[in-house]
């Protein structure tokens, strides 16, 4: 906080030392709860978000997985959640290959995974038209709540792109637009070391990671059994990205 003393009286003093410490109590107040970091529309907390991670202590941290296409990354991906008793985690799938894969849809169901929309097409919606945008959102909907039989409510944008109108138009439908704050960088096909180096350097309480089951996901099954073992170490437990968000307050990032 900045002050100009226009003159020297005493009582300008005291006046900018009570002030000062009625600002500081508020802002230790206000730090001390949960909040949701977020990029907003308009700055505005009470509208569209992308939420990004939870401002928190508490040692909470949501593992998700984008799948939008390939045959084979899927399946190990599950078996080693499954066999680390994981069962907090969110999916996000694209509704054509959803379609192409009822069986792996119907496994992440009965493993009680959260299943989020990444979309129909997998592509840059922002530059797409308004109504080119509800139709690939509707339409991934649509396929995914006849699939699951329970409508999604999170999305991640394919490539994690979205502007104002996107969140605008997500936001109308029903949805709240999930990004990331620890990227594993698998997609770029590095090693299984580097995955775990670049989810376990950054990784943090209220944080949500970005991990891949798609086939350019060469190596996350290989690292994923030592991060969930070496996050449980640190004494982190694993939640959806519903339940991370859930009763928390907004902290939002004006994008352009």
């Amino acid at each position: 906080m900045k002050f100009i003393y226009v003159v020297s009286a005493q009582r300008l003093k005291q006046i900018l030392i009570i002030a000062a410490a009625i600002l500081l109590t508020a802002g230790i107040g206000y730090a001390e709860r949960d909040t949701i970091a977020a990029f907003s529309s308009n700055g505005n907390k009470q509208g569209p978000q992308a939420i990004y991670k939870v401002d928190t202590k508490d040692k909470k941290i949501a593992l998700t997985f984008d799948i939008s296409w390939g045959e084979t990354r899927a399946l190990p991906i599950l078996d080693v959640l499954k066999e680390k008793n994981v069962n907090k985690a969110t999916l996000f799938l694209s509704s054509p290959w959803s379609q192409r894969h009822p069986e792996i849809v119907k496994r992440i169901k009965e493993d009680g995974l959260e299943i989020g929309s990444h979309g129909h097409k997998h592509d840059n919606y922002s530059k797409y038209t308004d109504e080119e945008i509800r139709t690939q959102i509707t339409k991934a909907d649509s396929i995914l709540t006849e699939m699951t039989g329970k409508k999604p409510t999170l999305l991640r944008m394919p490539n994690g792109d979205f502007d104002k109108r996107v969140l605008e138009i997500a936001n109308r439908l029903g949805y709240t637009v999930v990004q990331w704050d620890t990227d594993s960088k698998d997609w770029i096909e590095p090693k299984k070391d580097v995955i775990v180096q670049n989810v376990l350097s950054k990784a943090h309480p209220g944080d949500i990671v970005l991990l891949h089951a798609s086939d350019s996901a060469k190596e996350t099954h290989l690292a994923l059994p030592i991060i969930i073992d070496q996050l449980r170490k640190q004494g982190y437990e694993f939640v959806t990205v519903s339940e991370l968000i859930a009763g928390t307050n907004i902290q939002s990032k004006e994008i352009n």
